[in-house]
């Protein structure tokens, strides 16, 4: 099993920046791959970026040049840094872990943190 604890959500004007972290506990040797989601009100949850163990990052386009996405292997955690932010970022922000099982394998969710862009 694998624990995932989200902070750094809050409320900010457009334009403004904020930092997620997300902080992986247990069986996290397993991880292979982790990402940050958002789910919006009235809204499917959707990938916003990617990053595997190597480092390599895959963002959606509505947020390339304005989000970075990292990890640090040593502390079993990984960030979103959101710059530019726009009302349109306004939604819960989850982390997720895609980690290996004995047969198969499994996605691990964080309880999520609420990020909202508002003057």
């Amino acid at each position: 099993q694998v624990q995932l604890v989200e902070s750094g959500g809050g409320l900010v004007q457009p334009g403004g920046s904020l930092r997620l972290s997300c902080t992986a506990s247990g069986n996290t040797f397993s991880i292979y791959a982790m990402g940050w989601y958002r789910q919006a009100p009235g809204k499917q949850r959707v990938l916003v970026a990617s990053i595997n163990a190597g480092g390599t990052a895959n963002y959606v386009d509505s947020v390339k040049g304005r989000f970075t996405i990292s990890r640090d292997n040593a502390k079993n955690t990984m960030f979103l840094q959101m710059n530019g932010l726009k009302p349109e970022d306004t939604a819960v922000y989850y982390c997720g872990a895609d980690g290996n099982l004995p047969v198969g394998s499994q996605r691990y969710w964080g309880q999520g943190t609420l990020v909202t862009v508002s003057s």
